[in-house]
């Protein structure tokens, strides 16, 4: 490597637009290859290291500073699989979630499509709370908050006094933790739940098709991360593949 083809820290900062410090941190968390050093301890860049930052830096829009980092880590060890299995996962619990936003509206729409509830007297099925959390995919301790915030009212087995969650439950359960999830607030949750106890589902309809939308925007801002994943393995790491 000829001294013609090394970048500075500065170029790096420059080229992307952020402070030379923040391109120490980018090599700190593993999003850029380790650099070699000068005679005179200088880090010394290369064209793929620019590549790199500019990777990351698509990642981390696509899939946050909880997965970016390690995922660019994984492939700079030269582990293309662990990459892509990080990948994946973050793919499969978006996947989740869209169903979750599904399956909640769909049921909010039949609410609002009903001008009176009609209660069956059918006995309904009951979860106990660690049913409940699986379910959902949440531990049994956000059921616990929750409840304690007056988001949940599990009934109570007589005998046992295990909290128990029937359909009506299990609904307010789900718009809970879509809601929890899109960052909405515990008063704003309140004021939804209010709405659905009061056979007005619209007020729901409108906060859990956003965070559909916001679902969509994240989806299509890994697709846009990825074509940038693509060409670096493709031009620095092509004997993986």
């Amino acid at each position: 490597m000829t001294r013609h083809d090394t970048l500075r820290p500065v170029d790096l900062a420059r080229a992307a637009r952020i402070s030379v410090q923040q391109v120490r941190n980018y090599e700190a968390r593993g999003l850029l290859p380790p650099a070699t050093r000068s005679k005179s301890s200088y880090r010394l860049y290369t064209k793929q290291h620019l590549a790199a930052l500019s990777t990351a830096r698509h990642l981390i829009g696509g899939y946050g500073w909880q997965y970016a980092p390690a995922i660019m880590q994984a492939l700079h060890r030269r582990d293309l699989s662990a990459a892509l299995a990080l990948i994946d996962s973050y793919h499969a619990d978006l996947a989740r979630r869209r169903l979750q936003v599904e399956q909640t509206l769909s049921a909010l729409h039949t609410l609002a499509s009903q001008t009176t509830l009609v209660h069956e007297p059918r006995r309904q099925h009951r979860y106990r709370v660690g049913e409940a959390a699986e379910q959902v995919g949440v531990r049994v301790s956000a059921l616990h908050f929750w409840e304690q915030q007056g988001l949940l009212h599990p009934q109570r087995d007589k005998i046992s006094r295990y909290r128990l969650y029937d359909e009506q439950q299990m609904q307010r359960l789900r718009v809970v933790v879509l809601l929890r999830e899109a960052g909405y607030n515990f008063p704003v949750i309140h004021s939804v739940l209010d709405e659905l106890e009061a056979g007005r589902p619209e007020k729901a309809i409108v906060a859990i098709e956003k965070r559909r939308d916001e679902l969509t925007h994240a989806s299509w801002k890994c697709i846009e991360s990825l074509t940038s994943f693509h060409s670096y393995v493709r031009e620095f790491y092509s004997d993986l593949l």
